[in-house]
């Protein structure tokens, strides 16, 4: 009924003479208007669904006045969410003549609703969804929700609300990023390329100028400046930034759609195509211009290059930082040009501002970001222009009115970008001079400097690695700089500069391993690191010894340097040839305080753990070859001079070692290596025989309590590695083993033995497959068969299980041992008859060969098969896939004869370990193949 009367009303204010009569009509609804709950449904359902198309205007008329003047008259009128989304249907649905009334209203609400109060939240959202699923875009003719009508929403959307606060700024942005969607479409593209040069230049080109916003954030918050529009590789992002994705940035995304667009494909009739050769239509389509060409390229060209004199007016700077944005978005369209192409706009478009000589520092900055971001397009004849430009831009100085800063570290984020894409300077020495020249005490500047040295580092060749040990001096004194005068936490440009020496010191490597290999270039070897050790220990010693003494401050250096500080320690240690240079170098005071940090290490999730364990391999191979004070035990000085730590250095080591083994797996594997070498390289004497055993105890507690919590499940690689681990404590320290075994709930000893009878066994799918790891595995089996036959516990069914598991562990080490004389012997032969050339080829194809990539199907199966095992509760923890294959390293033990200690156990014991022993048909045969000598005994 309401619904009626309403129609009859608004039919009698239609087309009427009598005056009176619209009058009374317009009265009536101004009535109902404040009488009646649902007035603005009952309109909007007559403005949808009316009987004719005037009632339908009529009704949409009113319901734009009478939305019009209550929020006019109360701003704080709330709009219920139901009427919202029945607008936004109708608004969807209607014909052009109710959409241009209806969309009156939209803006009402959504300036009251969406900007104000913000209180529509859901609304960009939606209308993102409503026009990829609308007709036109989704290719649906049943859709009822029209593609027009969808921009057009969004067009009155976005129209009133040019570079204003983050929310709009966020709407502005999503919006942009909804027509760059809608472009990838063909109904899409038919629907707004009509509409391309007001896009560009009424929506794209205003998002793109320069404002006084942006200059503000210039002076009081520079990062913040760059992260928003100058951003590059050496800029690090702490998770996931909504303020980050500007309007700025998404219409520089839409230009470059729009710049490769050529708009969807011709259709011709069948009869005409037939007749048309193959070669005209590809022709035809290669030379169909693209609207970069048509378009955009043509419009930003109607902007004049900036001179001397209007760099600094106002209009001409905000026009032309947006000629920059807009050209440093379109680099997917000039990849596809010729380099020279690319080359005439960079040198008539952008290299001309930097040789302005009043500072225009707003477009030199954007012009170092547009170059980063071409420079997959430069060509290589422009080298030493772009260096030279961004060289200029580097060094330029502070004005007394207006910071510099963007401009640098826009010019060395062109730089790193320009590496990135392997377009290298003329010459490479300058350029790194200039960058640690610019290393000062400013620590910001300074830590994008560093990351720039990083990326130098990294994309360089033998050019740039030639002249590591020159830099690396001037480097560390700018380096000690930063480190604070007493042991407090070191600033973050510290750390940056410890990680940049250690990717210097990474690369110095691996330059001269393939130096040596190559020109045999050992003294020149032999100086560079020379010179890095002397200038890292230095830097050490100035870090860690020269401060307050960290070894009687409760303080310590930052965890997260003790990563980059184990790459310098193994540096230091590479440059160590003598006994003297230890002494000169500190190296056993720099190493016991690296111990002491190590030994309280908790960083595993933080930082990189790879360094530190080569570097502890550097130092149990510097304590064999020379006598490394405080390794092994710490000396007590006398006094007055201040304590030393509980911890000799093999201590600190063994205490980060079981704190990997028990608390990271992906770590696990490198930490139970480093057991074997701990153990079993180091010559300990009766007066250090302790710290070996505190070491046994250590590991095995933390050996054991990982393998009993993992190994009721199936077998995985860490099983290996962690029994192992248990056989080298065994080997020293049986008593205090089995011990420590039996506290334990979950099968105590019993349970390490049969998991070590059972990776001994070759039917098992993580049997041991290298020389020491069977060795030790052989050593572990007689010594736990010895102790059974000792305290007369032989005959129990773990007895004969090791026995057996002995004997086919021993038969699989002679296996081993007799393959790898017959490859050694084969691989002799090669390189007689083969040259050094044919050799290293060979070598590469058969490493091709051998190496399986994993399928498709074979990584779905995998994760298939992982997933179940983790609803199953079966789910194993997985180590390093790396260090899988990490031989053990035995040290002294490799000078045992394993097979004459098997078969002398054999023979002191062989009527307890042969009575009721039953030995597989297939194992007494192998035996008898591989021993013929000595398998009289086992009969």
């Amino acid at each position: 009924m309401e619904v009626q009367q309403l129609a009859q009303l608004l039919n009698a204010t239609l087309g009427s003479s009598d005056g009176d009569a619209v009058r009374a009509a317009t009265a009536a609804l101004d009535g109902l208007a404040s009488s009646l709950p649902r007035f603005p449904f009952h309109l909007l359902s007559l403005a949808t669904g009316g009987e004719n198309q005037g009632l339908k205007v009529a009704a949409a008329t009113y319901l734009k006045n009478y939305v019009r003047r209550n929020m006019g008259e109360n701003p704080s009128l709330e709009v219920g969410k139901e009427f919202k989304d029945q607008l936004m249907q109708a608004l969807l649905q209607v014909e052009p003549e109710i959409l241009k009334v209806l969309v009156e209203v939209f803006k009402f609400v959504a300036e009251v609703e969406f900007v104000k109060q913000y209180s529509w939240p859901e609304l960009v959202p939606e209308l993102r969804l409503a026009i990829q699923n609308s007709d036109q875009i989704s290719n649906n003719s049943n859709c009822k929700w029209r593609t027009v009508n969808a921009l057009t929403i969004l067009h009155a959307l976005i129209r009133p609300f040019q570079k204003l606060d983050f929310r709009t700024e966020r709407i502005l942005s999503l919006a942009f990023d909804v027509v760059s969607r809608v472009l990838e479409t063909g109904p899409g593209w038919k629907i707004v390329s009509p509409h391309f040069s007001f896009i560009l230049d009424s929506a794209i080109m205003p998002a793109l100028a320069m404002n006084g916003k942006d200059i503000l954030e210039w002076e009081e918050d520079a990062d913040e400046y760059i992260r928003k529009n100058l951003p590059s590789e050496l800029e690090e992002f702490s998770g996931w930034r909504e303020d980050l994705f500007t309007a700025r940035k998404s219409a520089i995304n839409l230009l470059g759609v729009m710049s490769m667009s050529k708009g969807p494909p011709m259709r011709s009739s069948k009869s005409t195509s037939s007749k048309r050769k193959k070669g005209e239509k590809n022709k035809r389509d290669s030379q169909q211009s693209s609207v970069g060409e048509l378009l955009v390229l043509p419009f930003l060209s109607k902007f004049p290059v900036p001179t001397d004199d209007n760099a600094s007016h106002p209009t001409i700077l905000n026009n032309y930082f947006a000629v920059l944005m807009a050209y440093g978005g379109l680099e997917d369209f000039l990849r596809d040009k010729q380099p020279g192409y690319t080359a005439t706009l960079l040198r008539t478009r952008v290299l001309p501002l930097y040789t302005i000589s009043e500072k225009v520092p707003y477009l030199v900055a954007a012009a170092n970001w547009v170059v980063g971001e071409l420079s997959s397009c430069l060509p290589e004849d422009m080298s030493s222009e772009v260096y030279s430009h961004l060289l200029k831009a580097l060094s330029m100085t502070d004005t007394t009115d207006i910071s510099c800063y963007p401009v640098r570290v826009a010019a060395a984020g062109a730089m790193a970008r320009l590496f990135e894409n392997d377009y290298p300077p003329p010459e490479w020495l300058p350029l790194l001079q200039v960058v640690i020249n610019r290393i000062n005490d400013e620590d910001e500047e300074s830590s994008i400097l560093f990351e720039l040295l990083n990326s130098l580092m990294e994309a360089g060749n033998e050019s740039v690695m030639v002249h590591i040990p020159d830099l690396v001096l001037p480097l560390v004194g700018a380096i000690s700089k930063f480190l604070p005068p007493d042991m407090e936490p070191w600033p973050q440009v510290a750390e940056k500069g410890f990680a940049t020496l250690a990717v210097m010191a990474q690369c110095w490597e691996s330059f001269i391993s393939e130096e040596a290999n190559e020109h045999e270039s050992s003294e020149k070897c032999a100086s560079g690191r020379a010179i890095i050790g002397r200038a890292f220990a230095v830097l050490l010693q100035e870090a860690w010894l020269k401060p307050k003494n960290l070894l009687e401050s409760e303080t310590s250096a930052p965890s997260s340097c003790v990563d980059h500080a184990s790459t310098l320690l193994g540096s230091i240690m590479l440059s160590v040839t003598e006994i003297n240079s230890i002494l000169e170098l500190k190296v056993s005071e720099l190493l016991s305080v690296w111990a002491h940090l190590v030994a309280d290490w908790h960083a595993w999730e933080e930082s990189e753990d790879l360094s530190v364990f080569d570097c502890i391999k550097e130092v149990v191979r510097l304590s064999t070859e020379y006598e490394l004070a405080d390794f092994l035990s710490r000396r007590v000085p006398s006094p007055p001079a201040p304590p030393v730590p509980p911890l000799s250095i093999v201590e600190g080591i063994g205490a980060f070692v079981s704190e990997a083994i028990t608390q990271y797996p992906s770590a696990m594997g490198r930490a139970c290596s480093c057991v074997h070498m701990l153990l079993h390289a180091p010559s300990y004497s009766s007066e250090t025989e302790s710290v070996k055993q505190s070491l046994v105890i250590a590991f095995c507690q933390a050996a054991s309590s990982s393998f009993y919590r993992i190994y009721r499940k199936q077998p995985s690689p860490l099983w290996k590695s962690l029994l192992l681990v248990i056989a080298s404590c065994y080997l020293y320290c049986p008593d205090t083993v089995e011990e420590i075994l039996t506290r334990n709930q979950d099968g105590g000893f019993a349970a390490w033995v049969s998991g070590l009878c059972s990776v001994a066994s070759p039917s098992c799918t993580i049997c041991l497959s290298g020389e020491s790891e069977i060795k030790l595995c052989v050593m572990a089996l007689v010594k736990v068969i010895e102790r059974l036959l000792e305290l007369g516990n032989f005959s129990s069914g773990i007895g004969r299980e090791c026995f057996t598991s002995l004997l086919e562990a021993t038969a699989k080490l002679k296996e081993v041992e007799d393959n790898a004389e017959v490859e050694e012997e084969e691989e002799e032969e090669v390189q007689e008859e083969s040259g050094d050339e044919d050799e290293e080829e060979t070598d590469y194809e058969d490493s091709d060969d051998d190496e399986h990539e994993e399928t498709q199907e074979e990584f779905l199966e995998r994760y298939a098969k992982a997933a179940i095992d983790l609803e199953d509760g079966n789910a194993v923890e997985e180590g390093d896939v790396e260090c899988e294959d990490l031989e053990p390293d035995l040290g002294h033990l490799e000078e045992i004869d394993h097979q004459r200690l098997v078969f002398s156990l054999i023979e002191r014991h062989r009527d307890v370990l042969l009575k009721g022993q039953v030995l597989p048909p297939q194992l007494v045969l192998t035996l008898r193949g591989a021993f013929p000598e000595q398998f009289s005994l086992l009969q």
